[in-house]
């Protein structure tokens, strides 16, 4: 099986230069045509060596977790750039056809009833909630931050983020009735609240979040402002002046699309606004790592944009305002990388050893997918009628403020 893996890793490094060593001492060195990133990992044993030739997508996450696959002479984020970044270029026939066959049962992958939700949003949202301590703002964004100048520190951008998003939100009265979809622990229903005097209503299916969340609102002396449920996006049944959903929609599922869009729609007010904010990528449908979908985000999926805009169509819903954030969850998630690096041994007492790793590499994953492999975040402003916004964006600019 070395041997066979030998073989794939010629074809497969074709830019940059990786350095293995192999489980009984040797060493190969594999050097791409095209420039590129250099570094090395160390294969300890012969059973991660075949993991990694059979199912790399799987198999390299969890060789680094148990410790089969160790970086060598570099850290983990240089050698899972350079091998990200030859990921993206056709040679590895196996995960090829890994991939082929994910993309084949993304019906059955992306299958999200309510029940099967709940356990996916528990298996990551319901972990201990010291965890997020460790490398989260102060106000627990778990999404891409905006950075404006570039320089802000991490709580600064993520107040800005949710500053950006109520200006798309157009909070030109007080007393709106807001929905937030996906409302985490709480922090843009509060902060939509506290200083835009809206009504807001919170919903999510995580256990930990809500309590979270309902302690806040009490803490804030905002209960009467705001309100946290249990509930699926699915049992709406009340209409909103305005909609906001931040990091909700990668777990929808691609075969749920038509039906969430559907279900704006039918929540929303005749001249309602609504916006989606998600990660996205640009290189067209494709899968979710099978790592990921396993260990982090079980039934989650990026969007492509032609999926996501495809659907709003067939909703008969107006994209009143679509933006591209490129790099901001890059520099968003590289501060979580190094706050969750600084605080690394409370994560090992919280868990163990093996969680440790599995979080930063989930971390050094998700932060490269924005740089190498076209991952990004957009967020669509939607509406029901087509005058329900201003002609141009300058009300945006104005509810924002300088920078």
């Amino acid at each position: 099986m070395n041997r066979i893996l030998d073989r794939i890793l010629r074809h497969f490094i074709s830019s940059g230069r990786l350095h293995v060593a192999w489980p009984d001492g040797s060493q190969t060195h594999y050097s791409g045509s095209k420039p590129g990133p250099e570094a090395g990992m160390k294969l300890v044993d012969n059973a991660n060596a075949r993991a990694l030739a059979m199912n790399p997508g799987l198999g390299f996450g969890e060789g680094y977790m148990n410790g089969g696959i160790q970086p060598m002479d570099c850290t983990l984020y240089q050698l899972l750039d350079l091998l990200m970044l030859n990921a993206m270029s056709p040679g590895h026939l196996p995960e090829q056809i890994a991939s082929t066959f994910r993309y084949a049962c993304r019906s059955w992958i992306q299958f999200n009833p309510i029940k099967r939700a709940r356990q996916n949003v528990a298996h990551h949202y319901d972990l201990d909630s010291r965890l997020y301590d460790l490398f989260l703002d102060k106000d627990r964004q778990y999404s891409c931050a905006y950075f404006r100048r570039g320089d802000e520190t991490l709580d600064e951008a993520q107040d800005a983020k949710k500053k950006h998003i109520a200006s798309k939100l157009l909070l030109n009265k007080p007393g709106l009735e807001v929905l937030d979809i996906g409302c985490g622990w709480g922090g843009m229903a509060l902060t939509l609240a506290r200083d835009y005097g809206a009504t807001v209503t919170g919903i999510t299916l995580s256990e930990e979040q809500l309590t979270i969340a309902r302690r806040r609102a009490q803490e804030e002396g905002l209960e009467g402002r705001v309100r946290f449920e249990m509930l699926d996006y699915r049992n709406l049944n009340r209409r909103f002046d305005r909609i906001v959903s931040v990091g909700m929609f990668e777990h929808v599922g691609v075969h749920h699309y038509h039906q969430f869009f559907e279900i704006l729609k039918n929540n929303l007010t005749d001249d309602g606004v609504a916006l989606v904010h998600s990660i996205g990528r640009n290189d067209g449908p494709g899968t979710t790592n099978p790592w990921i979908n396993k260990y982090i985000f079980p039934g989650g999926y990026s969007p492509s944009l032609s999926e996501a805009f495809a659907a709003v169509e067939r909703s008969g819903l107006w994209v009143t305002d679509c933006e591209i954030l490129r790099l901001h969850y890059a520099k968003t998630i590289a501060i979580w990388r190094e706050r969750f690096a600084a605080n690394r041994a409370k994560a090992v007492a919280l868990y163990d050893e093996r969680f440790a790793r599995m979080f930063e590499f989930y971390l050094d994953a998700a932060e490269l997918s924005f740089h190498v492999q076209g991952h990004m975040n957009f967020q669509m402003q939607i509406a029901r009628s087509i005058n329900a916004v201003p002609l141009t964006r300058d009300y945006m600019a104005e509810a924002e403020g300088p920078a």
